[in-house]
């Protein structure tokens, strides 16, 4: 017998996923002919805080051994609704709820999520179809430009030493040496990053600050003096978007340095600070507890002081007409990363998104969320970040879990539970630019967790000087290009951690922001992640199509590969993707895949209705699909 409800299968839930406000969703049911309900089934379906609605289920169809119901509800409220089902027989009451990730089962299991996002929510263009590249700008290339008004207490370091990590008898780690990466060196290489197939930049922090990863901003208005000048920032956006390459901005809007214009800890600016004087116009900026020297902070690091992101005053300053996004964004910033997104009041969100989006509206925000950003709690609030309001995207941390899991080994099928828990969950709109990675400055480098010994439980000495051996470094890049070939082709954008398509190694922070090893890139690799990107350019579906996975059940698909359709109005392109050492053949290809009619080779060996994937590799045909 068929399932009793399955929200993966149009034919129990008319559209698949997410769906926009007002649109109609057609939910169906199957019970056993043996089942016979006192009343017609219902639907109930609510809202966090509001009461469950209840929906009659008529009787649609009558079929070998169940009968069809169904219901109709129209989305008038874009929120996060949860939903399930009921019926009664001899009065008792059964209930139809999750017992899978999209199955229903009888009398136990979780509530179903349907997403309702807002009709007028759309997501910019231009990211769509594109290669990220995610730059930390210390360490990716320095130029050699003399640069003017250094801060004091720098220390400037040989390109390519390791970065320090060892504290000082205090026990703070000040991060405060420096190889001299710049916006000139980036400019630089934007011919480099073309050949890539790089569409946009995301930049980590470039606002002065005074440790090397720019986090605890100094001065939002000002490019740190190492990095350049503000006019070079524009000078790059200017240089960048002859190559069709856009930038982005990392925003980090959560706390300040302790060390800035705005706390001014250590004095070192003439204007008063928050720390120096309750008079000062930063004072209600921050939270003091015992002033002047306790004071909320993240995640109670001293150096970087919490801000009140709803106190006017700052919100102004960072939202309003002439504040930090308009200016930046004027300059010629495509949009904005922001940090540690689920620490911004839903507020100061709503004040951001309507800040960017009237500027321009093809202007994109990205949140760092780690989680399922769709249903995200966080300091027992339920966010709201994908109904409309707020982000355009988020870092996609679950399909970066997901894809490492299935280059290491895990079940075809653990990969395919989590692409389709995101798809379904989040708004279409945001799907199509999700930002998709393996590696950041935040993890080891991909490379790492997949060639290597695990650094779990590892202190920073074994992390500092911790290569992979020659056997794990062709372990570990062979299974980068599993995961990399996975991040180019699955619904988003592929965003490269800069030296990650070189074999730039690094376990985590600081050791995976190590310099970009020029001269000494593996080349290969280089030119595999090019053909990825020439691959992406020439598929028209992996902009927007919709995404079907062939299931890997063992009985028709090895479980050395996962296999997927991107979806396109006309032809359907086919991924196959192996994991493992050997070449997979696959025969009698239009057997199992009967959804599809009229295939055609488009990468790799397909002949006689066999298809062949290479070792590590992937292969791509063409089909029309039936119905």
């Amino acid at each position: 017998m068929r399932p009793v409800y399955d929200s993966w299968d149009l034919s129990y839930k008319s559209i698949f996923g997410a769906v926009r406000q007002f649109e109609t969703i057609r939910f169906t049911i199957r019970l056993s002919k043996d089942v016979c309900p006192d009343f017609p089934p219902v639907l109930v379906l609510f809202r966090t805080g509001f009461k469950e609605r209840f929906i009659n289920m008529n009787i649609v169809t009558e079929e070998e051994d169940c009968i069809a119901y169904s219901a109709e509800y129209n989305a008038r409220y874009s929120d996060v609704h949860y939903y399930y089902f009921s019926y009664s027989q001899g009065g008792i009451r059964h209930y139809i709820k999750k017992v899978s990730l999209h199955t229903a089962g009888l009398d136990h299991g979780d509530l179903f999520q349907l997403t309702v996002y807002k009709s007028s929510y759309e997501t910019p263009d231009f990211l769509k179809g594109g290669v990220m590249y995610q730059i930390f700008p210390d360490r990716f290339c320095r130029s050699g430009k003399p640069k003017e008004n250094i801060p004091a207490g720098r220390v400037m370091r040989e390109w390519g030493e390791t970065p320090y990590y060892r504290p000082d008898e205090n026990g703070h780690v000040w991060n405060n040496d420096y190889f001299g990466g710049d916006l000139a060196g980036i400019q630089s290489k934007l011919e480099y990053l073309h050949s890539l197939g790089v569409t946009c930049i995301y930049l980590n922090p470039i606002f002065e600050s005074h440790e090397n990863h720019r986090y605890n901003t100094a001065n939002y208005m000002k490019v740190d003096p190492l990095l350049g000048t503000n006019e070079e920032f524009a000078e790059l956006c200017t240089e960048a978007e002859k190559y069709g390459i856009s930038i982005i901005l990392d925003g980090v809007f959560s706390h300040t340095g302790a060390d800035s214009v705005y706390f001014n800890k250590f004095g070192r600016y003439p204007e008063t600070g928050a720390y120096q004087s309750q008079e000062s116009r930063y004072y209600d900026w921050y939270s003091f507890i015992e002033y002047p020297d306790i004071y909320e902070a993240w995640w109670g690091i001293d150096t970087l002081p919490n801000v009140n992101e709803n106190n006017e005053d700052y919100t102004e300053f960072i939202c309003g007409e002439d504040g930090v996004l308009r200016y930046w964004l004027g300059l010629g910033a495509a949009g904005f990363r922001l940090d540690v997104a689920d620490e911004l009041p839903d507020r100061f969100l709503d004040n951001l998104r309507r800040a960017v989006k009237s500027f321009d509206k093809d202007k994109i925000i990205i949140g760092e969320v780690w989680e399922d950003a769709s249903n995200k709690e966080s300091y027992g609030i339920k966010r709201r970040y994908l109904l409309g309001d707020q982000l355009d995207s988020v870092m996609n941390d679950p399909f970066r879990e997901a894809i490492i899991n299935f280059a290491a080994g895990s079940r075809a099928e653990d990969l395919i539970n989590a692409v389709m828990t995101i798809t379904e969950n989040y708004p279409k709109p945001t799907v199509d630019v999700l930002m998709n990675f393996v590696s950041t400055h935040d993890i080891e480098r991909a490379i790492n967790r997949l060639g290597g010994e695990s650094c779990i439980g590892k202190n920073k000495d074994w992390m500092a000087e911790k290569y992979l051996s020659e056997d794990e470094y062709i372990n570990g890049k062979n299974k980068l290009k599993t995961a990399m070939a996975l991040m180019f082709f699955l619904p988003g954008v592929p965003c490269i951690y800069y030296g990650d398509e070189a074999g730039l190694q690094g376990y985590k922070d600081p050791f995976n922001r190590r310099c970009y090893p020029w001269g000494n890139e593996d080349t290969e690799l280089i030119s595999y992640v090019s053909e990825l990107s020439r691959i992406r350019k020439s598929i028209p579906n992996l902009k927007d199509g919709k995404i079907y996975f062939v299931r890997n059940d063992g009985e028709y698909i090895d479980e050395r590969i996962t296999a997927f359709t991107r979806q396109g109005k006309e032809t359907d392109y086919i991924f196959f993707i192996n994991r493992s050492d050997d070449n997979v053949c696959l025969s009698g290809l239009s057997s199992y895949l009967n959804r599809f009619t009229a295939f055609e080779q488009f990468v790799g060996d397909y002949t006689d209705d066999a298809l062949t994937i290479p070792p590590h590799g992937y292969s791509i045909i063409k089909a029309r699909f039936n119905g």
